[in-house]
């Protein structure tokens, strides 16, 4: 049987896999601990979910556990909105339905954060700007819907970038609400940022203050927060997940992303969203893992550079073979593809939002309220129609240019995947100048060509450099290669191991 490509069709037991279907679907998740740590909060996702299928381990036990350390943790500004009364009686009700012999879900009693700009019934606000506070979802977008109906549990909606439109989480439409900071902090040093836009995500899983959540990613939303916090965060080819309910900035570019301590909680994730069997490790051996120096290798800093010459080595004595190869002229396809889809359809998606959400709100009523600086000025650009001209020429012409060298480059040496560093460089410091310009284009430059080709994209912690900061390296596959791309990626993780908890 081929693990990598097979799809969910009745009845099948997969020996390999951590995981049990049964003819109802998929059920529950074998434990990978034997018992329960003094601290709950050190579980990741598929670990307390293994726990709590054996009986070893109670959801309101966890989702306390959960809700007293983010008591101790307002300095990272990771949260918007925290459920708790809501999040323990889901956890009282996962134990009572489990108790009585009721069928429980792949992610029965795990509690999970979103991200602000994806819709949750009953929580107000949404895009992490002040247009949008009092919008009240009346359901769960399909993706919330997908992981409630599984059992996981909501335990808050947290801080972003302001409307998805950056990589900072210098959001200051919300501020710390004790110091009165702006930005989201990482956890391994809060002087410095968390990465954005999916940022309060990345605060929270990497402090332990949750094991899993679901952020978005357009240019690199999950996956660079992940990689500069230490955790692993998928992008799905666009379509795989449901887009309804998700405040958008580009519907051929937007999706949610899953994010978690673990490359197995993303892969946890992305089979309960996408209605699939979860996936094993792949064997690494007969691997072929592509090497693009002479773009994704550019302007790296040395704990980046070091930990990923690091890693090469360790997956190629692990039995992958790596490839160098190359892609000409991809930064400048990749630059007539970015900003011109992005922005004019911002403005299209947006007011299509709006108008099914939030109907007392105009897109200009939304972008005269916006709170943050630099947001407030690429938004202006958005419905002054800037990239508007530009946009016919992205979609016809550079972007299936663009999908096209992909294509080639991964024909050409017959690669299973890509592989780089997520972000060139390590997590920098939280404030207003982590916003510019400069930042953003180095902080995307390595996620954005593939969102914009649509590829499926893992980053996977690597360990942390010489400063203390987590690297991320990211392996992309080919559209549709999800399932193989997170087989391989669970194989790496594997080889690397975890990376250190923040102390």
């Amino acid at each position: 049987m081929n693990v990598f490509t097979h799809r969910v069709r009745g009845s099948l037991l997969i020996a390999i896999s951590l995981y049990i279907v049964t003819g109802c679907g998929l059920s529950t998740v074998t434990p990978t601990v034997s018992q329960p740590p003094a601290d709950l909060t050190q579980l990741s996702a598929t670990e307390a979910a293994g726990l709590l299928n054996s009986g070893k381990l109670k959801s309101e036990a966890l989702v306390s556990a959960y809700l007293a350390k983010i008591k101790t943790r307002s300095d990272l500004n990771a949260f918007i909105t925290v459920d708790e009364a809501g999040a323990l009686a889901a956890a009282k009700q996962s134990d009572a339905d489990r108790a009585a012999g009721k069928a429980v879900g792949l992610l029965q009693g795990i509690p999970i954060v979103v991200k602000d700009n994806i819709l949750v019934k009953n929580i107000a606000g949404a895009g992490g700007t002040p247009a949008l506070k009092t919008l009240l979802p009346t359901a769960d977008a399909p993706v919330i819907d997908a992981l409630r109906k599984a059992g996981a549990i909501i335990l808050a909606k947290t801080n972003m970038h302001e409307l998805a439109f950056g990589i900072s989480g210098y959001n200051e439409a919300f501020p710390n609400p004790t110091t009165g900071s702006i930005g989201v902090r990482n956890p391994y040093d809060i002087t410095r940022f968390a990465g954005g836009s999916s940022s309060g995500n990345g605060a929270a899983i990497a402090a332990r203050l949750v094991g899993a959540g679901i952020g978005t990613d357009t240019g690199g939303s999950s996956r660079i927060p992940a990689a500069v916090t230490g955790i692993a965060g998928f992008r799905p080819t666009v379509g795989r997940y449901s887009g309804e309910g998700i405040v958008p900035l580009s519907h051929t570019r937007d999706t949610a992303g899953p994010m978690g301590q673990t490359v197995a909680d993303v892969a946890l994730l992305d089979a309960v969203i996408a209605r699939e069997i979860p996936v094993a490790a792949a064997d690494l051996k007969g691997v072929r893992i592509g090497v693009v120096r002479d773009y994704f290798f550019q302007n790296l800093d040395a704990d980046t550079t070091k930990v990923m010459s690091d890693t090469l080595a360790k997956l190629a004595a692990a039995g992958a073979t790596i490839v160098e190869t190359s892609m000409p002229n991809l930064k400048k396809i990749n630059d007539a593809t970015s900003f011109p889809i992005v922005f004019k359809e911002a403005y299209d998606d947006m007011v299509a939002f709006l108008a099914k959400y939030k109907p007392d709100v105009t897109i200009n009523q939304l972008a005269a309220n916006i709170a943050s600086a630099d947001v407030k000025g690429a938004f202006g650009a958005v419905t002054g129609h800037a990239f508007d001209a530009a946009y016919p020429s992205a979609m016809l012409t550079s972007r299936p240019a663009l999908q096209k060298l992909y294509v080639d480059t991964f024909a050409a040496s017959a690669l299973d995947a890509i592989i780089f560093p997520t972000t060139p460089v390590t997590a920098i410091k939280q404030n207003a100048a982590a916003s510019s310009n400069a930042n953003f284009g180095l902080f995307i430059q390595n996620t954005d060509p593939g969102a914009n080709a649509g590829l499926p994209g893992l980053t996977i912690p690597a360990g942390l450099g010489a400063s203390g900061m987590p690297v991320g390296v990211e392996i992309d596959g080919p559209v549709g290669s999800d399932r193989k791309l997170l087989s391989i990626g669970l194989a790496i993780e594997k080889v690397l191991g975890r990376t250190p908890a923040p102390k």
